[in-house]
This record gives structure tokens, C-alpha cells and sequence, in this order.
């Protein structure tokens, strides 16, 4: 195995988008389904005219447990962050399952309304479903930032200080509606961006999440009622920089190999 195989393979497992997929999917803690135990949805009957083979409609997705103790978050309560996690995600999980499990079902008799409904919220779900797992990753540390995002940051936005600025005032921007904050890798320019998307279905086209705030009002609304400033304060104080600082590294290395012309 040669260092060139390694890295193309690498990206192709890391490298994608919180909304629509620039090379693979794109999933902080991916999970297969169990050997011999294919879904429902996988399995084909004898006689049926559309047998079901699909490798990505399979509706077996599982929750992640919370990658930290729910008791251990900064200004954030246990009894809010399990709902969050037992609620809110465990919810778009579920409803993946069974919008792919009904996708697995389409065939060319299928009226064209029906597909694009399926498709819409099989969007939704899955996004929903990735950019939670980001978020809870992203928590569990000190908020204390170091490593080369503290270079990448200031070379973006001329210091620290200013992306924190805007990185607060689009969530803010978001406070008392429904939406996500993220910090890109863009890795069409090799840049970092920050975008507020206002529903699980928008996404930077070409950007890997490196930071994730979830601005949804079930996020904070129990610990902070209206206060979304606050909750975001409480956000800044958890984010574990060790874990942005890793996403970085595998979205630089993705660009360095992207930028290579063949």
C-alpha cells in the first residue's frame, strides 16, 4: 500500500457536506449494519418484480450514546441535553429508518409526488441526524480554544476574537426560530466560512463541518427559556477544541489532495 492509495481512500471515507455530499457521506461516528443481519428493507421476497438490493436505503441506522457524561456539561443541564439527545436526534434517526425503509419501496408505478415528498424528508432526517452527532461531539470539552484552529481562525477573520464575534451574532441571528450554525472547511478555496443554515436541508455545498451549534429552540429552551445568548455562551464554554482541531486536519488533508491536479 502506498501513501498516494492511503490518502485518496481517506478522503473518500471523510470528506463530504452537512446537506449534500461532495465525494461520500459525511458522518462523525458511521455505523454498518450487522453482518448476515440485513433490514427489512434490504431483503427481497421470492416473486417479487423489484426485488430490494440497496446499499443505502437500508433503515437501520442506530442512536449514538452521548459521547460525554450528560451530568459533566458547563451551564448545561443533564435533564436538557438528555432530552435533546433521547428527543430531538433520536427522533431524526427513527424517522430516517422509516423514510429509507418507504423509499426502498418506490418503483416506476410510483407517482412522482410521492417520491419527491419521501426525498425531502429523507433529506431533512439525515442532515438532522449528522449535524446532531457533530454537535454532541463538538461538547464535552473545556471551551478552551488551542491548536491550529487558532491560527486558521485569525488567518480567516484577522483574529480570534472577530470570528467569535460573528460566530455569536449569527446565532443570535437564529435565536428564537429554528436553525444551525456551522463552521466550514471550504474545500473548493481551502477556507473557513461561517454559515447559518435556517433548516436541516441547507447546506455550504462544499464545506466540512468543523464546528456545529444547534440553534433549534429545543436545544436550549429548557435550561435558558428565551436567552439564546446565554445558551450560546453556555455553548462556547463546552465546545471541545480538541475535536474541532481533529475535523480540521482531515478536511486540510482532504484539500490537499483535491487541489492536486491529475
Amino acid at each position: 500500500m502506498n501513501d498516494s492509495n492511503y490518502s485518496r481512500r481517506d478522503v473518500l471515507s471523510t470528506v463530504a457536506v452537512a446537506g449534500a455530499s461532495l465525494i461520500a457521506s459525511y458522518s462523525l461516528n458511521a455505523r454498518s449494519a450487522p453482518a448476515g443481519n440485513p433490514s427489512a428493507a434490504t431483503q427481497g421476497k421470492a416473486g417479487d418484480k423489484h426485488p430490494q438490493s440497496f446499499a443505502v436505503l437500508t433503515g437501520n441506522h442506530t442512536v449514538l450514546p452521548l459521547p460525554f457524561a450528560a451530568s459533566s456539561l458547563n451551564g448545561i443541564s443533564d435533564r436538557m441535553i438528555t432530552s435533546h439527545h433521547d428527543n430531538n436526534y433520536a427522533g431524526a434517526v427513527k424517522n430516517l429508518n422509516r423514510v429509507e425503509q418507504e423509499l426502498a419501496k418506490v418503483t416506476s408505478d410510483t407517482p412522482p409526488f410521492m417520491v419527491a415528498a419521501l426525498r425531502e424528508k429523507e433529506l431533512t432526517f439525515r442532515n438532522s441526524k449528522t449535524l446532531h452527532e457533530g454537535y454532541f461531539a463538538n461538547l464535552g470539552g473545556n471551551g478552551k480554544r488551542s491548536g491550529a484552529i487558532e491560527n486558521t481562525l485569525s488567518q480567516a477573520y484577522g483574529s480570534t476574537a472577530r470570528w467569535e464575534e460573528h460566530f455569536r451574532g449569527t446565532g443570535m441571528g437564529l435565536g428564537g426560530g429554528s436553525g444551525w450554525v456551522i463552521l466550514y472547511y471550504e474545500l473548493e478555496p481551502g477556507t473557513l466560512r461561517t454559515v447559518a443554515a435556517g433548516n436541516h436541508t441547507q447546506a455550504l455545498a462544499n464545506g466540512y463541518p468543523l464546528l456545529i451549534l444547534d440553534m433549534y429552540e429545543h436545544a436550549y429552551q429548557m435550561d435558558f427559556g428565551a436567552g439564546a445568548a446565554k445558551y450560546i455562551d453556555a455553548f462556547l464554554a463546552n465546545v471541545k477544541w480538541e475535536e474541532v482541531n481533529r475535523r480540521l486536519e482531515r478536511a486540510q488533508r482532504a484539500f490537499g489532495i483535491l487541489k492536486v491536479k491529475t
